[in-house]
């Protein structure tokens, strides 16, 4: 394992960031009304960040978290074979979940949290 030691203690800043991040994207999302059906939904083809709903669309959230834009936005995380992957990952949910004929809205929730600082998140409705 790779890991850098700052006081005698393997600093796994980017892990915790991401778990952070999703955090808030979850709480940002029930305050707009979605209910949170899964999180971290993991099958063997991959994981779905947060699968949502509004009472009539099945919203698939990426949720992407970085401590800042130096090496380009969340949403530049989000490549087009990335998000081919999610839309497989949605259709196996809604299978295993039974959710046949249901709309389905690809979102991406993109978050920027400098250390020390409020966090900055964006939510991109139909990001693909």
């Amino acid at each position: 394992m790779d890991a850098t030691v700052i006081d005698g203690a393997a600093e796994h800043a980017p892990h915790r960031l991401g778990r952070k991040g999703e955090e808030l994207a979850v709480r940002y999302l029930e305050s707009q009304g979605l209910v949170v059906l899964s999180r971290n939904w993991r099958c063997r083809d991959g994981e779905l960040d947060v699968v949502a709903t509004d009472g009539r669309l099945l919203l698939v959230c990426e949720v992407k978290t970085r401590a800042g834009v130096g090496f380009g936005t969340p949403t530049e995380a989000v490549t087009a074979d990335k998000a081919a992957r999610i839309r497989r990952l949605a259709r196996q949910w809604m299978a295993a979940h039974h959710c046949r004929g249901c709309e389905v809205r690809c979102d991406i929730v993109s978050i920027v949290w400098p250390p020390g600082e409020k966090p900055r998140l964006e939510h991109l409705k139909g990001a693909f």
